[in-house]
């Protein structure tokens, strides 16, 4: 399937969609969005590599602010960083925080490594996260797995798009605690009849 100009997604929405697809509903479909201290430390970090601008340093080639497009996958974005090795080409994506227990991440680097193989006809192994509390690289490797897996949530995303609905909530404490649209969504008030009641006996029996 190839996708038109206008049927193109965010990139970022693919994290977003992984990290929760309600969240991802509220900000893309509903346009919902609250900063708290996590999105405003991660957009300050981003505003450093936000700029298109290049540079050379020993041999290396380093791209900022890349726009990245791919019909195939329907997604549009910006990579943070792209460096151009004399044998291969490496994309760098800049992350606030430290990595996450979902492949999230992973995922939205591998979805610019698809995008920049279409556009420039090239293959590319690997990338990078810069994390910002270790304050170092992960390696990432585009594994089939990963491939096949960043496709399919590229494929889910279009899905609930053009569904229009915004899915219900689902309480997962450590990841609404961290989300700053958490007094938008309620999720505590939109459980199910029975989360309800294992989570008052909970409280009763400690």
């Amino acid at each position: 399937m190839t996708y038109s100009d206008s049927d193109l997604l965010p990139l970022s929405a693919l994290q977003h969609y992984i990290y929760c697809p309600r969240q991802c509903a509220l900000i893309h479909l509903e346009q919902q969005w609250t900063e708290n201290r996590f999105t405003a430390e991660g957009r300050a970090q981003h505003d450093r590599v936000d700029r298109p601008e290049h540079e050379t340093r020993d041999g290396i080639r380093y791209e900022y602010a890349t726009l990245l497009r791919s019909l195939k996958q329907g997604l549009i974005g910006k990579a943070d960083v792209v460096e151009f090795h004399a044998d291969k080409v490496y994309p760098v994506e800049h992350k606030r925080g430290r990595p996450k227990p979902t492949h999230c991440d992973w995922v939205q680097l591998c979805a610019q490594a698809l995008c920049l193989e279409e556009m420039m006809d090239v293959e590319i192994g690997e990338g990078a996260i810069f994390y910002g509390t270790p304050r170092r690289r992960q390696p990432v490797e585009f594994t089939p797995e990963l491939r096949a897996e960043t496709e399919e949530t590229a494929r889910c995303l279009h899905e609930l798009m053009a569904s229009g609905k915004t899915p219900p909530a689902e309480y997962n404490e450590k990841k609404c605690a961290a989300c700053s649209l958490f007094e938008i969504c309620m999720p505590k008030k939109h459980r199910s009849v029975s989360t309800y009641l294992k989570e008052a006996l909970r409280e009763e029996t400690s």
